[in-house]
C-alpha cells in the first residue's frame, strides 16, 4: 500500500485538495505525543493512502505540533509528496518546497489557486519550473475543482516519478562543510547520500528537530562543528541562497497575461479595509451588519415562523395525541412541557444561528477574515499578543472548544495559555438563543446593536484579562504573526453552504443530546417537589433552589427564581438556559416566554443578566478542553472560579451604576 504525504503552507487550499482527492477521512485522530489533528484518507478508486500533514511555513518548526511534519518526513518515508502551494504567493511558499525537494523523495509541486494568479495578470511556464526545480509541476484550482484529475493521475503514477534531485550551489565554505558532514553520516551511520546531505543542511540551518535528533543519535561529526557554523552565519547564508534561487526561478518562468486587474482591485480595497484609521471602524460595521441580518432583517422573521410551527401545530398535535392515548399527566407534561418546549424552543433559534454562520463563512470565503486578523493585530500587540491569537478568538465565536484547540498554532507556551484562559469570554454560538430571547423581549428596536455590544464587551474583557495575564506571567517573548492576504473572491454559494453547515451542525447535534438531557433534568426539577409531582413549578425543587440563592443574585438585579435556576443548567451547555426557561414557564412558544419575561424584569436587569451569562462559568465541554490543552486540572478549576468572579463583578457594577441613572 502506497503512502502520499500532503504538505504545504497554511491557507494554500491543502485541505480542500485533500477532500477533493479522497472519498472521506479514513482516520481522524491525534499524532502521537501532540494534540494536532491527524487526517488520513484514501485516493478515490485506489488503495493509495493520503496523509494530510499540518500546514507549516518551514521544516524548522516553531511549535511541538509543527514538528509533526519534520518528524514524519524523517521517519516514515512516504512513497511520494504532494507539495501544495498558493500560486500567487510562490516566493514565500517555495522556501518550504526547497526543503522538501532537498530531502530527495518523489515530489509533485501543486500550484493551487491558479485562478488568483491569472487574475493577478500573469502565470508561470510549468516546463521551466519542472526543469529548474527537478520535479513534476501541475496547476489546480481546488475551490473550482479544476486540475484535480491531473493531480490524481500523477499520484497514481507515483512509481514512475523520479526522486527529486535539487542540489543548490551554496557558498564554497558551506559546500565543503556539507560534504564533510554528509560523508561522515553515510560512512559511519549508514544514511543514504541524499538524506545525509539534507540532515547536514538542516543542522546548519539551526533546525531544532534535527539538532535534537543529532544529539539522540550521537552524530558527533555534526555536533563538533556547531559553533563554527554559527560563527560563520551559515544559516543566514543558506537562506539567502534559497531566496535568490527562488527569485531567479520565478523571474525566468513568469509570463504576463493581458486584461487582468485583480491585484490592482485587491490593493485598492485593502487600502481602505486595512487602513490604520478606517480598518477598525469598518470591522465593527461589518459585524454590525452581520448581526442585523441575523437578528433583524432575516434571522428573526424565520425564527418566529419556526417558533409558531413548533409551539402551535407540533405541540398541540402531540398533546392531543397523548390525551387520546390516555397518557398520564406526568408523561404528557414531560413530552409537551419538557422535551418539546425545551428542545423545540432552542431549535426555533436555528435560523438566526445559521444566518450568523453564513455571514462568517462569506467573510472567510471572500478573503476578508485574514484582513480582520491584520487589523486587530495592532490592538492585540498593545496587550502583548498578536493577530495569531485573534484567529482562535474569532473561531471561539462559533465554539469555545474549537477556539481553544485552534490556539495550538500560537508558538509561545505562555501566550498559548493566555489565549486559552481568555477564550471563554468570547461569546460562542450557544449563547445566541439566550441573546435572541432577551433582546426580543426588552430591546426589540435595537436587537443587533445590543447583541453587538455584548460581543464586544466579551472582547474587551478578554483583552483586559490578557494584559493582566501578560504582566502576571511576565511574558517577554511573543509569537511571530504571519498571515497570507489572499486576493478577494466572489463568494461561492456551495462553499458558504458547506461552511455554514460545518459550523452549525454541532448545534443541531447538541439539541438531540446535551440539550435533550438538560431539558429532562430541568423538567424533573421543576415538576417535582417535596410533595411529589406538582403542576405549579413554583412549588418545585427548582423553585426552592432559586429562592435560596436570590440574596446572592439580588445585587445584580436577579430576584426571579426561574432565571437563577436556569443559570445552573447553563454550565451543562449554554443553550440549555433557554430550554430551561421554556420548561419552567410551561411553554413551547418563544412569543409567550418573551411576554412573560417582560413582567418579571426591567431592561436594566435583563442586560445585567446577559453580561453574567456572557462571562460566567464555561460549559462542561469547554472545561474538558481546557484541561486537555493545558494538561492541568488546576487551570480548569481556575477558569471556573475566575469567570464567576469576573461575571458577578461586571454585572454588579453595571446594575448598580445603572440604577443611579435609571433606578
Amino acid at each position: 500500500m502506497a503512502t502520499v504525504a500532503l504538505i504545504g503552507n497554511p491557507n494554500t487550499g491543502k485541505t480542500t485538495l485533500f477532500n477533493s482527492l479522497t472519498d472521506k477521512y479514513a482516520y481522524v485522530g491525534n499524532w502521537t505525543g501532540v494534540t494536532v489533528e491527524k487526517k488520513q484518507g484514501t485516493l478515490k478508486g485506489t488503495d493509495i493512502v493520503i496523509i494530510d500533514l499540518p500546514g507549516v511555513y518551514s521544516l524548522d518548526p516553531l511549535t511541538k505540533d509543527e514538528a509533526v511534519v519534520t518528524n514524519y518526513l524523517m521517519h516514515n518515508h512516504p512513497d511520494m509528496i504532494l507539495n501544495v502551494t498558493n500560486a500567487s504567493q510562490l516566493k514565500r511558499n517555495l522556501l518550504l518546497t526547497i526543503e522538501v525537494l532537498e530531502l530527495g523523495y518523489p515530489v509533485v509541486l501543486v500550484l493551487n489557486m491558479i485562478d488568483d494568479l491569472r487574475r493577478a495578470g500573469y502565470e508561470y511556464d510549468l516546463d521551466i519550473l519542472e526543469k529548474t526545480l527537478g520535479c513534476k509541476v501541475t496547476a489546480t484550482n481546488a475551490r473550482g475543482h479544476q486540475g484535480i484529475n491531473k493531480v490524481r493521475e500523477e499520484t497514481i503514477r507515483y512509481e514512475a516519478l523520479h526522486p527529486a534531485q535539487l542540489n543548490l550551489e551554496y557558498p564554497p565554505m558551506i559546500q565543503q562543510a556539507i560534504r564533510q558532514a554528509s560523508t561522515a553520516l553515510v560512512n559511519d551511520f549508514s544514511f543514504s547520500p541524499q538524506i545525509a546531505r539534507w540532515l547536514a543542511i538542516q543542522f546548519m540551518s539551526k533546525n531544532k528537530v534535527i539538532h535534537k535528533f543529532a544529539q539522540e543519535k550521537k552524530l558527533t561529526p555534526l555536533l563538533n562543528q556547531q559553533k563554527y557554523y554559527e560563527a560563520q552565519k551559515f544559516a543566514d547564508k543558506i537562506f539567502e541562497v534559497r531566496l535568490q534561487f527562488i527569485e531567479e526561478t520565478l523571474e525566468s518562468a513568469r509570463q504576463p497575461l493581458i486584461g487582468s486587474n485583480q491585484v490592482e482591485l485587491t490593493s485598492r480595497i485593502d487600502k481602505v479595509v486595512t487602513n490604520p484609521i478606517l480598518g477598525l471602524p469598518i470591522f465593527v460595521l461589518i459585524f454590525f451588519i452581520m448581526f442585523k441580518l441575523s437578528f433583524d432583517w432575516v434571522g428573526t422573521p424565520l425564527s418566529d415562523m419556526l417558533d409558531h410551527f413548533i409551539s402551535g401545530p407540533v405541540s398541540s398535535t402531540v398533546d392531543n395525541f397523548l390525551t387520546n392515548l390516555g397518557a398520564i399527566p406526568a408523561l404528557r407534561s414531560l413530552i409537551v412541557n419538557g422535551i418539546i418546549a425545551g428542545v423545540g424552543g432552542v431549535l426555533a433559534f436555528i435560523p438566526q444561528i445559521f444566518m450568523l454562520f453564513a455571514c462568517i463563512s462569506l467573510l472567510e470565503d471572500s478573503g476578508y477574515m485574514a484582513r480582520a486578523a491584520l487589523v486587530t493585530d495592532r490592538i492585540m500587540q498593545m496587550i502583548g499578543l498578536n493577530g495569531k491569537s485573534f484567529i482562535p478568538l474569532i473561531i471561539g465565536f462559533g465554539c469555545n472548544v474549537t477556539g481553544i484547540m485552534a490556539a495550538r498554532t500560537v508558538e509561545q507556551p505562555k501566550e498559548r495559555l493566555i489565549t486559552t484562559l481568555i477564550m471563554p469570554f468570547m461569546s460562542c454560538s450557544a449563547r445566541l438563543p439566550i441573546y435572541s430571547l432577551f433582546v426580543a423581549a426588552f430591546f426589540p428596536r435595537h436587537q443587533a446593536l445590543i447583541v453587538l455590544s455584548i460581543y464586544f464587551l466579551g472582547i474587551v474583557i478578554a483583552l483586559g484579562m490578557a494584559k493582566f495575564y501578560q504582566i502576571l506571567f511576565k511574558v517577554k517573548e511573543s509569537s511571530v504573526f504571519v498571515v497570507e492576504l489572499p486576493h478577494y473572491h466572489l463568494p461561492r454559494l456551495d462553499i458558504i453552504w458547506h461552511g455554514t453547515w460545518d459550523k452549525g451542525k454541532g448545534f443541531i447535534k447538541k439539541a438531540g443530546t446535551i440539550i435533550f438531557a438538560g431539558t429532562v433534568l430541568i423538567w424533573v426539577l421543576s415538576s417535582f417537589g417535596t410533595s411529589g409531582f406538582v403542576t405549579n413549578s413554583a412549588n418545585s425543587f427548582a423553585a426552592d433552589l432559586g429562592r435560596i440563592l436570590v440574596p446572592v443574585f439580588k445585587p445584580i438585579g436577579l430576584v426571579q427564581w426561574q432565571a437563577i435556576s436556569a443559570l445552573f443548567t447553563g454550565i451543562l451547555a449554554k443553550e440549555v438556559i433557554t430550554s430551561s426557561m421554556m420548561v419552567m414557564f410551561h411553554t413551547s412558544s418563544k412569543a409567550f416566554l418573551i411576554a412573560s419575561l417582560g413582567q418579571f424584569m426591567t431592561p436594566l436587569t435583563a442586560y445585567a443578566l446577559l453580561i453574567f451569562i456572557l462571562l460566567y462559568a464555561p460549559c462542561f465541554a469547554t472545561l474538558a478542553t481546557i484541561k486537555q490543552e493545558t494538561g492541568s486540572t488546576k487551570w480548569m478549576l481556575y477558569s471556573v472560579a475566575s469567570s464567576l468572579v469576573i461575571a458577578y463583578a461586571v454585572a454588579f457594577i453595571f446594575f448598580q451604576v445603572g440604577q443611579l441613572f435609571f433606578g
